[in-house]
This record gives structure tokens, sequence and C-alpha cells, in this order.
């Protein structure tokens, strides 16, 4: 599974949204092409196209889409709403993301989306990551990182005492870290050595979600359970947007 988000995107998005907004701030409409009959201004169907091409947006990589958000946040949910998609928000961390809705009599919904489950290397480099940032604001740090080469060091410590694949092990180590970044929940470039934690890891990556990927990993590899919840990867299927 590779995201389909890209950070640099966004910039270039920001520029022509402030331009988009400037333009159409004065004239009072909201249309904004030759037989527009939508109902949102500009930049609230910049936050819904973000909603539905990102994993998630946050008030650290999304600023203006955050604030466009909690200032309207009934009438993007209706949206969504009406493509069988719930919005969660997560204010204390300043986190928003889309899901699949699901149904009161438990019939299936029509989906833009898809199951993708993450590879078990990406699997463990969001587990440290989850890790790190949990210690992190527990030693009271309101921006925590993490070196790449950290990342891949803990992935490397769940390598089987079979596995004789070293450099192909340690390559795909590095792609799932890089597959991670381009999620935007690690920030920054592919290329960087130290890497923030996005906020968005904690409720994205649910703690009870955790234990059966663990007992698996550790059957695969012949070692014993780990009782530390702290230390518990997670086998999680993430929802992507059909889109390329």
């Amino acid at each position: 599974m590779s995201a389909d988000t890209d950070t640099d995107i966004d910039v270039h998005d920001d520029d022509l949204h402030r331009e988009l907004d400037e333009e159409h701030l004065d004239d009072g409409s909201v249309s904004l092409f030759e037989g527009d009959e939508g109902g949102l201004e500009h930049a609230q169907r910049h936050a819904l196209v973000t909603l539905l091409k990102q994993r998630f947006i946050s008030a650290r990589t999304h600023p203006r889409d955050w604030q466009v958000l909690l200032d309207h946040e009934r009438v993007l949910r209706s949206r969504l709403n009406d493509l069988f998609l719930d919005l969660a928000v997560d204010r204390a961390r300043e986190v928003a993301w889309k899901r699949q809705a699901v149904s009161e009599t438990g019939s299936r919904f029509p989906t833009l989306l898809y199951d993708a489950a993450w590879s078990r290397e990406e699997t463990l480099v969001l587990v440290h990551l989850r890790d790190r940032l949990r210690a992190g604001h527990a030693g009271g740090d309101a921006r925590v990182f993490v070196d790449r080469e950290d990342v891949v060091s803990y992935v490397e410590t769940f390598r089987p005492a079979h596995a004789t694949d070293e450099a192909g092990d340690e390559k795909r180590a590095r792609a799932a870290v890089a597959t991670v970044v381009k999620s935007g929940l690690l920030i920054g470039a592919v290329g960087d050595d130290r890497y923030e934690i996005s906020e968005a890891v904690e409720p994205l990556v649910p703690l009870e979600l955790l234990q059966e990927l663990l007992e698996a990993l550790r059957r695969a590899n012949g070692t014993a359970p780990v009782e530390d919840e702290a230390d518990v990867p997670l086998d999680v299927a993430v929802d992507e947007a059909g889109e390329g």
C-alpha cells in the first residue's frame, strides 16, 4: 500500500487557495466558474477537497483548511455525509479525517474509499512513532521529532532470527519510512534525516488495534509475547480516497 498524500502539493494549493479567495472575496457570490451550481464558498470547497484527497488534515499541516473546518464543520460534514462518509474531528490534537459511514441496518453503502492494510514494516514504523509521540508528550514536549535511522533500527529489531536477507529487510524498512512520510504522519521530505511526528498518529493508530499483529509477529519470529502494551504493533486497514 502506498499513500497518495504529498506535502509539497499543499504549498502550491495554498497559494492558489489565497488567490481565489481574494478574487471572490468582494463579489458576494459562491459561483467560481460558468454554470457553477455549487453552494459552498471557495475556502469551504478547498477544505472539502483536501479532506477527500488526504488521509487527514491538521492544524499543523493544513492550517487554512483546519480553520475553515472549525468555522464550517456542519456544512462540510453534511457534504461528506452526502457521499456516505463521516467526519471525525479530534479537537485536542487538532486533527480531522474522513471514514466510511456505517448503516444503522448493517447494509453496505457505496464508497469512494478502499481498505488498504499497512505492510508489516509500515505497521512497525507507526507503532514506534506512536510510542515516541506519547513519550515526548509525557516529557512535556509540544512537538516530537524522530531520526530516520532510529525508525529503521526499530523495524530491524523485529527481523526473525532465521531471516538472511538483511539488505532486503533494510530496503523495506526505509521504503516504509518513505511511505509514512508521504502519508503525512511524518512531517518533512522523504529524503530528510529527521522528521516531526504528526499529532494524527495517535487518533489514526488507536491502541486497541495493536495487540493482534504483535502476537502474529512474535509467533512468526519465534519469540515470546510482550506484555508492555507500549511495544505493541498494529495491523490496521486504512481508508484511502479512490482518486489517484
